[in-house]
């Protein structure tokens, strides 16, 4: 089974090669014999990968520790869901996942596409096809998950402790459908330079692929934060470290992107910067993959790689980006700029709104990647962490956060803004009305704070009051307003959706900066702890052991100060023998939208065990949030005119109402 894997792996590199030639060969000589091998091969190299990636599952599930990859990232007593996992949970095993998901995108394109031009449809997947054959090479050379050990060990070394986890299951291919998922927007520029023409049409093909890889890059992103928050035991969401700045890049320009493409398609304009979106967000996807790998960052996310493995990639990463970026250059100026349209518009809006997101983005990029520089110039080492990126990043998103529900209250080309402000007066109103509210009523609370959560409720009602304008609520009757909302096009609700989504996850971080309280305190067996009108006694410690590990868990008795009882918070230290690495394990409970955190510390020398204690109100807000946002880009996936393949459909239909009117 091994061996089949891997040499299914070395026909998808060959097969990827095909893909990367004949197609383009055929566009650029109109042979429609070539062309039309560009689907057949790349769905064949899909299959192939797919085999290869289950014949590694296959070899984890079993325990097969002939195979390094598997004896290095597991153990026969590993919980099967950590076996599955432990595939992506390592360096070859994830860059497998990484060409099955590009090959997957392949393979959609190919099958949902036919629709496409046939010349834009075989650049496309020639150019799928080229990643694809240098991420093949990648592995084969450098990353074979495949590789044998002669004589077999007897047990394996186990995975990264911290990598055992639910979350850690889910946060890798979702993350990787994100990053991966840009290049089907890369493969579109890219084809639409080498062509020389790009229209409403292209941004319409683009779009649904731009939306799909923006929904799983933000789900990777959240579940990711919330691993960290519950799994480190350090009680925070967001560290600003090098690696999650490398998916959130990706994640800030392919926003700008998805909102560029919307001005795109609607009015023929931003032709040329939409274009230059679609390369710089699967550049920054290439770049996050290159810091994950390359060993220049020390990392909890990133994998400990040598330096060779980055120097392959950082020449993958130049021919790609150098390539693209020159071919722009030799090309944008024979295309078309687009129409025209007067700043106080929506198309003005969704350029302000691009102009910051862009902004932001090189901030983040600048903070991530100037220490390295420095480093690699001088030989000095310095660290730009939180302060840095709160001051910078923080001030780009204020502004733009203001402006969000002035944007679908605009009107296209040309618009009133006194008139959209006018309609967000009951949004302004219950805005101010909440800051107000928060000074007066709220022990401790800053103006900032105040402001923050106002902000927060003036984007959750500025979705809403675009839905009930739009539904006509307060001029009609409810009959006829639900009709109407009903009626809405489901890109409508996604729009709203995405933004109330980015209000919650708004006002969760707002609350759990601005009102958390936290304690450290030196417990022993019968000693009380008291925060946020809780109340923790320590019932002492207790050993439990796992399948793969000990566990040392710290029982508490929890009640408020008056005196209700609600049961038991258990909070754990673990050790996984195999690797002798330890873990945390947070003890967490909700209340509402809030939680009380309790993780355990080193033990005092009377005896007691250190014990640190968070009220965090409003938390679980930052990730429902991400979770409505992602609800709100499915939502406008469903709307017709953004699903691939609906233009055909629509042409079949007239075609056949036409021959049933002649005949």
């Amino acid at each position: 089974m091994v061996e089949i894997g891997h040499f299914a792996l070395v026909l998808a590199f060959a097969l990827a090669l095909v893909q990367a030639v004949l197609p383009f060969l055929g566009a650029v000589t109109a042979n429609e014999r070539l062309m039309a091998v560009a689907g057949p091969v790349t769905v064949t190299g899909f299959a192939l990968t797919a085999l290869s990636f289950a014949a590694l599952t296959h070899a984890y599930v079993v325990s097969d520790f002939s195979v390094a990859n598997v004896w290095e990232n597991s153990h026969s007593l590993k919980p099967m869901i950590y076996k599955v996992s432990g595939v992506w949970g390592n360096h070859e095993g994830s860059m497998l996942l990484w060409v099955l998901i590009l090959t997957f995108f392949g393979a959609l394109v190919a099958a949902f596409g036919r629709n496409l031009p046939a010349t834009l449809r075989a650049n496309v997947l020639s150019v799928q096809g080229l990643i694809g054959a240098a991420f093949f090479l990648f592995i084969l050379v450098t990353s074979n998950p495949f590789a044998r050990l002669v004589p077999a060990p007897i047990e394996g070394r186990d995975l990264n402790p911290v990598l055992q986890d639910v979350g850690l299951a889910i946060h890798p291919p979702l993350l990787y459908l994100g990053y991966v998922g840009f290049s089907v927007c890369f493969s579109f520029a890219v084809a639409a330079l080498i062509d020389g023409r790009i229209d409403a049409a292209w941004a319409r093909w683009v779009r649904p692929w731009t939306l799909a890889a923006w929904v799983f890059l933000t789900g990777g992103i959240a579940m990711g934060s919330y691993w960290a928050y519950y799994e480190l035991g350090w009680g925070g969401f967001w560290f600003w470290d090098p690696v999650e700045n490398a998916s959130f890049m990706p994640w800030l320009a392919g926003t700008a992107l998805l909102h560029s493409a919307i001005v795109m398609e609607k009015r023929s304009a931003l032709k040329i910067w939409t274009l230059l979106l679609a390369i710089l967000t699967f550049s920054l996807s290439l770049l996050g993959t290159f810091l994950v790998r390359s060993g220049v960052l020390t990392s909890v996310h990133a994998f400990a790689t040598d330096p060779s493995r980055g120097v392959f990639i950082l020449a993958i990463l130049t021919f790609f980006i150098g390539g693209s970026l020159a071919l722009f250059a030799l090309r944008s100026a024979a295309l078309t700029p687009g129409g025209v349209f007067h700043p106080i518009s929506r198309e003005g809006a969704l350029v302000l709104n691009n102009l910051f997101l862009t902004t932001a983005t090189a901030t983040v990029f600048v903070g991530t990647l100037y220490p390295l520089f420095i480093e690699a110039f001088s030989g000095d080492k310095i660290s730009v962490g939180a302060p840095f990126f709160d001051m910078t990043f923080g001030a780009l998103m204020v502004p733009l956060l203001v402006m969000v529900p002035f944007g679908p209250l605009l009107a296209w080309k040309r618009a009133d803004l006194y008139a959209a402000t006018q309609r967000l007066f009951v949004a302004f109103g219950g805005a101010l009305l909440v800051v107000l509210a928060v000074l007066a009523v709220v022990d401790g609370a800053s103006v900032a704070a105040a402001l923050g959560i106002g902000l927060a409720v003036w984007l959750v009602l500025g979705a809403l009051t675009d839905l009930a304008l739009r539904a006509g609520i307060g001029s009609v009757g409810p009959g006829v307003a639900l009709r109407r909302l009903a009626g809405l096009p489901r890109s409508t609700y996604g729009t709203a959706l995405a933004h109330l989504g980015l209000g919650l996850t708004v006002l969760g971080i707002v609350g759990v900066t601005s009102f958390q309280g936290e304690r450290i305190v030196a417990m022993r067996q019968g000693d009380t702890a008291e925060i946020a009108g809780y109340s923790l006694r320590f019932e002492g410690m207790r050993t439990v052991k796992g399948p793969n590990f000990t566990e040392d868990q710290g029982i508490f008795a929890l009640g408020t100060t008056a005196g209700r009882d609600l049961g038991e918070i258990v909070s754990a230290k673990r050790i996984y023998p195999a690797r002798q690495m330890p873990t945390t394990e947070a003890g967490i409970r909700t209340f509402g939208v809030s939680q009380l955190y309790v993780s355990l510390g080193d033990v005092t020398s009377d005896g007691g065990i250190v014990v640190r204690i968070w009220w965090k109100p409003m938390v679980t807000l930052i990730w429902f949030g991400a979770l409505v946002m992602m609800a709100g880009g499915g939502v406008s996936l469903l709307d017709r005119r953004l699903r691939v393949g609906a233009p055909a459909a629509r042409k079949r239909r007239d075609k056949v109402a036409v021959a049933g009117a002649v005949s």
